[in-house]
């Protein structure tokens, strides 16, 4: 089974986009969905599909908490 950094990766990669391009994400996943030009409404939406992915609760005090991508990996790993 894939990691949950692998995870979050590919719904990174299929979920969202800046201007039409892929998220270049760092490999240490060191950066902020805010940080890459996502907007508020679509990192909500993107919520809802990381809560659906790991069957977790993930509210939108959530969203506002986390800090960057590495962050919301730990959290999951966390939870799971």
């Amino acid at each position: 089974m894939a990691s949950t950094a692998e995870r979050i990766r590919n719904l990174i990669a299929e979920n969202l986009e800046v201007d039409g391009q892929p998220i270049a994400l760092p490999d240490d996943l060191n950066i902020s969905l805010q940080e890459a030009g996502i907007s508020s409404v679509d990192l909500v939406a993107f919520a809802k599909v990381v809560a659906q992915e790991f069957n977790v609760e993930f509210t939108l005090e959530d969203c506002g908490d986390v800090k960057s991508v590495q962050e919301l990996v730990e959290r999951l790993d966390a939870a799971g």
